[in-house]
C-alpha cells in the first residue's frame, strides 16, 4: 500500500490533524535558528508525539502534564531571556504554546485557537527576517493555514483536501487587492513603521577596527554588502575607481588598527582635529546604493562624496576623514542617493601638529622594518624626492621582491611588518596595507589605513553593480606636502588584477560545491545566481524600502502637487470603499448566475403566495399551474400557460434558441397579469 493510500484509509480526524501538524512545523522551521535550542527541540517533540497520538487513535495527555510542561517552558524562557516580556522571550512563549495547544485540541473552539496561534507564529518570522525567501515560505504557511481552517468548517464526512485548497487560495487571491491596498497606502510614519532590528544577533561585516588577518574572513563571506545603480545606465566605471570609503584607522598597538573616535569638538593633538578640507574636481558620478544591514552606523560611498546623501528618516554627517555616518546603526536595508567624485584632494596642505599622532607605532615593535625605513631616508636620492619618493621605493619592493596575494598567509605573530616584508613575504590586503603604513610612519610620512570595499560586478539581468562581502578591501593613505592625503593601495603593487580587473581569491571549493559542477556548468550556475539576486533585489527596492518617500512619489504620479499623511489616507479609504462596492456588486453577479430557472420558480411562486396561493417550496411548475387554476379559475390562465412553458424549457434539449427563449420567459414574467390578492375584510 503507497503512502497516499495509507493516508487515504485513516479517519478524517487523523488526516486532519496530521495535515495541521506538517503546516504548524512548516511556520516554526524558518524560526530554528534563532530560537533557542531546547524551544526548537521541545517543539518538534510535542508535534511528533501528537502526531504519533494521532496515528494510532490513542487519547491525549492528561492536562495535568500539559501544565507541568508549560510550567517547564515558562521557567526555560526565564531562564535564557531573563524575562517573559520582549520580542525574543515573546517568540520563545508563542511557539511552546503553539506546540503545546495541539495536545489538548478536543473541539473546535480548541482548533481556533491554534488556528489564530498560527497565524500570530508566521507573522512573527518578519521580527527576524523580512527576505524574499522568507515571505515565499510564509506565503506557502499562510495559505497551508487558511486550507486546515476552512477544512474545519466542511461538514462531517470525507470532503477532499484539495476542496479546500483551491477555497483557500480563492480566498486568498479575493483579498490580495486590499492587501496591495493597504500596503501601497497605509501611511508610514517613521520610524514608527517597520521591525526594529537586533542589533546584537544581526550579522555585520567590517567593524571599526582591524586586526591583521581579519578581513581575509570575509574574503570567503559571499553575502552582498550593497548594490549600486549609476543614473546613467551606460556608464561602466573601471573596477580601479570603486572605492567604498569605510572606518578610517589610525590608531596602532602592534597587532590591531583602531579608529579615533568621533567628538564634536576635536583637540589640536589629535588626528581629529585635522580638518577634511575636501577639494572634488572632474564630473560627479550620481547614483543610488542599496546597503545591507550591517548594524553599524557607516555609510559605504563611493570616494569621495562631499555633499550630504539622501537617506530617508535619517540624519547622516561626514567625519573629518570624509566617512559618512548615520545618527543610528543600520539595522535594516536602506536605500540612499549620492553624489561622489572619483577625482578629489582632501586634507591639509601643510604640516600640522596633529599629523604627527598619525606617525606614532608602539614602542620596540617591528624593529627591522624601522631599520628598513632608516634606510630609506638615508638614501640621498630618495630624501631628494621627499615623500612620494619613499611611496614609489616601498611600492616597487613589493612588485619586485616576490610578494604574493594570498588568503592563507598563515598565523602572523608579534611583529606583523617585520613578518612580512622579510619572512612570509605573503598575505591579504590588510597584512600588505599595515605593513606598508607601518613603513611610512617608521619613516615619518603621517599614514593610515581606510577599509571598506573595492569593486564590484554588474548583474546582466537588472544592471545593478553588486558589491559582496568578498570584496572588503583596507588600502593606505599617505599625506604629502601640498596634496594633502593621497590614497596609496599598496595591494595593486603585489596584485594588479585584484583592484583593476576584478580578480579575486576564490575559496577551495568543497565536496558539495564539486559534486554541483558536475550537474551544472559554472556559466550555468553564475546566470542563476544573477537571475536569483536580481529578483531579491527588486524585492528590497520594492518592497522592504517602500518608503514614505515612495508612497508620496506615488501620490505626486497620480496627480496630488503636495501630498501628505491625509491625502494617503483619502486615498486608502476611497480604495477600500471602491473594494467594498465592488464586493457587493460581485455578490449581486453572482447570485444572477444562479440556476436562472429556479430564479424564475421562485419569483412566480411568491407572486401566487401574495394572492393567497401558498405552496412548498418543493412544488413542481406544473402542480403549481394546476393548482392556480383550481383556486383562480380564468384568472390564473395566462400564470398556468407561463408556468407550463416555464416546466417545457427546463426538460427541453439543447438549442441554439435555448437563451432567447430564456429571455422571452422572463419578459413574460413582468408582463402577466398575476391573479389579484384576496380583499381585505
Amino acid at each position: 500500500m503507497t503512502v497516499r493510500q495509507t493516508l487515504a484509509s485513516l479517519p478524517r480526524d487523523t488526516r486532519d490533524t496530521l495535515f495541521l501538524l506538517v503546516v504548524i512545523a512548516l511556520v516554526i522551521a524558518p524560526q530554528t535558528d534563532v530560537l533557542p535550542l531546547w524551544t526548537s527541540a521541545m517543539a518538534g517533540a510535542v508535534l511528533v508525539w501528537r502526531g504519533l497520538l494521532a496515528w494510532a487513535g490513542r487519547p491525549l495527555p492528561n492536562v495535568w502534564l500539559l501544565r507541568l510542561v508549560l510550567v517547564l517552558a515558562v521557567a526555560g524562557t526565564l531562564l535564557t531571556h531573563r524575562t517573559i516580556l520582549g520580542r525574543d522571550a515573546g517568540v520563545t512563549l508563542i511557539v511552546v504554546l503553539l506546540a503545546l495547544k495541539t495536545l489538548e485540541a478536543r473541539a473546535q473552539r480548541d482548533a481556533l485557537v491554534i488556528f489564530f496561534l498560527g497565524f500570530f507564529t508566521m507573522l512573527s518570522n518578519f521580527f527576524y527576517s523580512q527576505s524574499l525567501p522568507t515571505a515565499a515560505a510564509m506565503l506557502l504557511a499562510l495559505l497551508g493555514l487558511l486550507t486546515a481552517l476552512v477544512n474545519a468548517h466542511m461538514p462531517v464526512g470525507r470532503p477532499p483536501l484539495a476542496q479546500a485548497m483551491r477555497t483557500a487560495g480563492t480566498l486568498a487571491l479575493l483579498g490580495t487587492p486590499i492587501m496591495l491596498a493597504l500596503f501601497m497606502f497605509f501611511p508610514r510614519m517613521a520610524p514608527l513603521w517597520g521591525v526594529p532590528g537586533d542589533p546584537i544577533g544581526g550579522r555585520s561585516g567590517l567593524s571599526g577596527s582591524m586586526r591583521v588577518g581579519s578581513i581575509a574572513e570575509l574574503a570567503l563571506d559571499e553575502r552582498i554588502a550593497l548594490r549600486l545603480r549609476f543614473d546613467d545606465p551606460a556608464f561602466d566605471p573601471p573596477q580601479a575607481i570603486l572605492y567604498f570609503r569605510g572606518p578610517v584607522l589610525s590608531s596602532f598597538d602592534g597587532r590591531e588598527w583602531q579608529a579615533d573616535p568621533v567628538r564634536d569638538e576635536p583637540g589640536p593633538e589629535s588626528p581629529l582635529g585635522l580638518a577634511a578640507r575636501l577639494q572634488v574636481q572632474g564630473q560627479a558620478l550620481r547614483y543610488e546604493i542599496t546597503q545591507e544591514a550591517h548594524q553599524r552606523p557607516w555609510l559605504l560611498l563611493l570616494e569621495a562624496t562631499p555633499a550630504k546623501p539622501e537617506v530617508p528618516g535619517r540624519f547622516v554627517f561626514m567625519t573629518q576623514d570624509l566617512q559618512w555616518l548615520s545618527s543610528r546603526p543600520m539595522t535594516d536595508v536602506v536605500r540612499l542617493r549620492a553624489e561622489s567624485y572619483p577625482q578629489f584632494r582632501h586634507g591639509p596642505p601643510a604640516a600640522t601638529p596633529a599629523l604627527r599622532t598619525l606617525t606614532r607605532l608602539p614602542q620596540g615593535n617591528n624593529p627591522r622594518t624601522l631599520a628598513l625605513a632608516a634606510q630609506l631616508r638615508a638614501d640621498p636620492v630618495l630624501a631628494a624626492g621627499g615623500t612620494q619618493a619613499l611611496v614609489d621605493a616601498a611600492l616597487q619592493r613589493l612588485r619586485t621582491g616576490g610578494y604574493t596575494y594570498t588568503l592563507e598567509p598563515g598565523v602572523y605573530g608579534e611583529h606583523t611588518a617585520d613578518e612580512f616584508w622579510f619572512d612570509r613575504k605573503e598575505g591579504f590586503c590588510e597584512h600588505i596595507a599595515s605593513a606598508f603604513v607601518v613603513l611610512m610612519r617608521a619613516a615619518g610620512v603621517p599614514a593610515r589605513i581606510v577599509t571598506g570595499y573595492q569593486g564590484g560586478e554588474r548583474n546582466p539581468v537588472d544592471g545593478y553593480w553588486t558589491v559582496r562581502q568578498s570584496d572588503a578591501h583596507a588600502w593606505s593613505e599617505v599625506w604629502m606636502e601640498e596634496r594633502g592625503w593621497v590614497r596609496v593601495d599598496p595591494t595593486g603593487a603585489v596584485a594588479p588584477g585584484r583592484v583593476g580587473a576584478f580578480q579575486r581569491l576564490q575559496s577551495p571549493r568543497g565536496a558539495l560545491g564539486t559534486a554541483v559542477d558536475t550537474v551544472i556548468s559554472r556559466d550555468m550556475a553564475q546566470r542563476l545566481r544573477a537571475v536569483w539576486e536580481a529578483a531579491n533585489n527588486s524585492w528590497n527596492q520594492w518592497v522592504l524600502n517602500y518608503t514614505q518617500s515612495r508612497q508620496f512619489d506615488l501620490l505626486r504620479a497620480l496627480g496630488f502637487d503636495a501630498p501628505d499623511w491625509q491625502d494617503l489616507a483619502r486615498v486608502l479609504a476611497g480604495l477600500l470603499v471602491a473594494a467594498t462596492l465592488g464586493g457587493a456588486l460581485w455578490t449581486l453577479w453572482e447570485r444572477l448566475q444562479h440556476d436562472p430557472w429556479l430564479r424564475l420558480l421562485h419569483q412566480a411562486r411568491a407572486r401566487l403566495a401574495r394572492a393567497g396561493l401558498h405552496a412548498p417550496p418543493s412544488t413542481p411548475p406544473r402542480t403549481l399551474a394546476t393548482q392556480a387554476r383550481a383556486r383562480f379559475g380564468d384568472e390564473a390562465e395566462a400564470a398556468s400557460a407561463w408556468l407550463l412553458r416555464l416546466e417545457a424549457w427546463r426538460y427541453a434539449p439543447d438549442s441554439p434558441d435555448r437563451g432567447l427563449a430564456l429571455r422571452h420567459l422572463r419578459r413574460d414574467l413582468r408582463r402577466l397579469r398575476w391573479p389579484s390578492p384576496p380583499a381585505s375584510p
